[in-house]
């Protein structure tokens, strides 16, 4: 995959999410909506690599992960991230409802409340999390 495609899945994951929220499958909304930031923190990654160079071994192990903040890392957001989240409290409200999410979520129960949640701080315009991604992607 490239760029251009995690970012069009980031975005058809975040529609998904919210389409299945409407039709009350709130386990499936949480669980996709995740993959929304997954996708767009790849994108970032993909960023990084230069057609025909051969890509740094950290750069690989940590782009094949589900792990939000080694992605963060991979793409090297870290310190831009730092700042971003302690110069803005939306951003870092936000954060902390998504961080936790894991590719096993699948295996759990969520409520309307956690879903909705979970979607509204990955979207929330111009403090959500996959808002703050594009500007990196």
């Amino acid at each position: 995959m490239n760029r251009v495609q995690f970012q069009k899945l980031a975005l058809v994951r975040i529609e998904e999410a919210t389409a299945l929220f409407e039709a009350r499958k709130y386990d499936g909304a949480y669980y996709l909506a995740g993959y929304a930031v997954e996708c767009g923190l790849k994108a970032c990654v993909a960023r990084l690599t230069r057609k025909h160079d051969f890509p740094e071994k950290d750069l690989i192990k940590g782009a094949y992960t589900h792990d939000f903040e080694t992605l963060i890392r991979t793409a090297e957001l870290g310190t831009s991230f730092k700042h971003d989240l302690s110069g803005e409290v939306r951003l870092k409200w936000n954060w902390d409802i998504v961080k936790d999410w894991k590719e096993d979520s699948r295996y759990n129960r969520w409520t309307r409340d956690r879903a909705r949640s979970m979607i509204e701080a990955i979207t929330e315009t111009p403090h959500g999390v996959l808002p703050w991604i594009k500007q990196y992607w």
